[in-house]
């Protein structure tokens, strides 16, 4: 599989006419000779570059007291999320940024008298997130880990594959060709010396077995599978009582297309109706028509087997999720590992729901400036909240003066 990325990445790039150029070499230091000093002066250190934000335009300057619920928040319930989130970005582009900040968070950790909330008003700055036409207020939905029902073999009753990342798809970093396109990539296959789009659903799904990828298991129901690629990673249980933790490793490339709205516009669910539990209710009251209503939306999703565990799935960031204490943004315009202020209101009801939040995670329905996915945790009561979670929202990042937009 790799040869095959390396191959049609040269393809592409020498079709854009790219050459490298290895770097100059800088000369060694050279004391110059003098009389005065037997010693040559050490050089100063070089300062680590910090880049700016690229999601500066959408940050407004504010002050704690904007932030509702800010002093009555249990702020120290984020702290461990926080040390967490400072573990993951130390590998980031704006690592260098938080560096001085983390340092001091582990320093203080545990200290008699430590307050996580002066803490974070000492050492970091709120900024509003607003979207491209200003709006402040957005979407907070909610998901969670689930659990299922499987098998390692396919049995009577087991019939629906989760399956692992296909041997043929390849994941294509356009910026390595196109360097204004940083952070793009896309995902395809290889025909010939041509790379096309990778199957769709309704592909992969009609393809099989002969699909070249792993069955890493199979479950009992379909259109639990599928919310299981909605959520991004679950728990297995299979009938010896062991669990098989499964965590998001790849996407076939599709975008994700919502089979909720898909239900709203052919008049089968009203739009109030159209959460987790109400797509559940129709799929078993009209279980042959499921397929259909699945494969119109394209987006698949792999997965791969990690360790089991008592900590929660490990986001995007690369950091185990904390239950009600993490949420999944969109990272174009929300820098990942940020801690988050969000204010909104529980599911289903105008009960405020204001906390501190770490931005530990990314989904592919995750898209906007202010937009969130809140994590409820593991279970069936944490579905119950996500499944029925569609709030109106708002946003502040808090940064420190390292990474002070400009």
């Amino acid at each position: 599989m790799r040869k095959i990325q390396t191959a049609a990445l040269l393809f592409l790039t020498l079709l854009a006419g790219c050459s490298t150029v290895p770097p100059s070499v800088a000369p060694p230091l050279v004391c110059a000779p003098c009389p005065a000093c037997a010693v040559c002066p050490a050089p100063e250190p070089t300062p680590i570059p910090v880049t700016p934000p690229a999601f500066s335009r959408t940050l407004q300057p504010a002050v704690w007291s904007d932030l509702p619920g800010w002093a009555t928040d249990d702020v120290a319930a984020a702290w461990p999320a926080f040390l967490l989130s400072c573990r993951g970005v130390a590998s980031k582009p704006n690592g260098p940024g938080w560096k001085r900040v983390c340092d001091l968070a582990r320093a203080a950790d545990g200290t008699p008298g430590h307050d996580p909330r002066r803490f974070f008003e000492q050492h970091l700055q709120p900024y509003a997130i607003a979207s491209g036409d200003g709006a402040t207020n957005g979407m907070v939905t909610g998901y969670y880990e689930p659990l299922l029902r499987g098998s390692r073999s396919r049995a009577k009753g087991f019939e629906q594959p989760v399956r692992g990342v296909p041997d043929d798809l390849l994941t294509i970093d356009l910026s390595a060709v196109f360097p204004e396109l940083k952070g793009k990539r896309v995902r395809g296959r290889l025909e010939g010396n041509r790379v096309l789009p990778y199957w769709s659903r309704a592909e992969i799904t009609a393809r099989g077995e002969r699909l070249p990828s792993k069955t890493l298991l199979y479950v009992d129901d379909a259109v639990e599978l599928f919310f299981l690629q909605v959520q991004g990673s679950g728990r297995v249980r299979l009938a010896d009582g062991s669990v098989v933790r499964l965590n998001y490793a790849d996407q076939n490339g599709h975008p994700y297309q919502s089979i909720g709205r898909e239900l709203v516009e052919r008049g089968e669910l009203k739009l109030e109706a159209a959460s987790m539990q109400g797509i559940q209710a129709w799929a078993r009251a009209n279980p042959s028509r499921l397929d259909n209503l699945l494969n119109t939306n394209p987006s698949y999703v792999f997965f791969r087997e990690v360790p089991n565990s008592q900590d929660g799935p490990i986001g995007a960031l690369g950091v185990p999720l904390t239950a009600e204490r993490s949420i999944a943004i969109d990272p174009r315009s929300v820098p990942l590992g940020s801690p988050v202020f969000l204010a909104t209101t529980r599911p289903n009801s105008g009960i405020a729901m204001n906390r501190l939040v770490m931005a530990q995670d990314t989904g592919g329905a995750i898209k906007g400036a202010v937009r969130a996915d809140f994590f409820w945790g593991f279970g069936k009561e944490a579905g119950e909240l996500a499944g029925r979670m569609k709030q109106s929202g708002r946003m502040w990042v808090l940064l420190p003066p390292e990474l002070a937009p400009n």
